[in-house]
């Protein structure tokens, strides 16, 4: 949502998160695959597995739309207003990806392993999102 020390310009109605979101999600399901793909081929596939990366891709999806929409508000605040917005999103939306991975790791359906790996398919995303053409001509599109 970043370029160059400065914010991307707002899109009417949140657009850039959006987009910013669908690309996220996309990367995050194909992620999912290959990983599920991995676990099958090293024979230790079962439905925990799916059941788990399919908890953990969705609660990593929302993660960072929450994220999107909480620096989206915080941008048209004051420096301390915007300053709270974002502490307390990242205070709130780090106890929801810990109940996540408890419940991953609590409850029997849910494998550990892939409850934990697909909370790190966004910042892979945001990693390889250069390799995909100039971010600004993205979203003059």
């Amino acid at each position: 949502l970043f370029l160059k020390g400065g914010c991307i310009p707002m899109e009417k109605n949140g657009q850039v998160v959006v987009k910013e979101t669908i690309y996220i999600a996309k990367i995050v399901v194909i992620l999912s695959l290959l990983t599920n793909v991995v676990f099958l081929c090293c024979g230790i596939w079962d439905y925990t597995v799916l059941l788990g990366n399919i908890l953990s891709a969705s609660f990593a999806v929302l993660n960072f739309y929450l994220m999107g929409k909480s620096v989206q508000k915080a941008v048209t605040k004051d420096e301390k207003e915007a300053r709270s917005i974002i502490k307390t999103s990242q205070s709130m939306r780090q106890i929801m990806l810990l109940a996540v991975v408890a419940i991953g790791a609590l409850v029997p359906i849910f494998s550990i392993w892939t409850t934990i790996i697909p909370l790190l398919f966004p910042r892979i995303a945001v990693a390889i999102r250069p390799l995909f053409g100039n971010i600004e001509q993205y979203y003059q599109q």
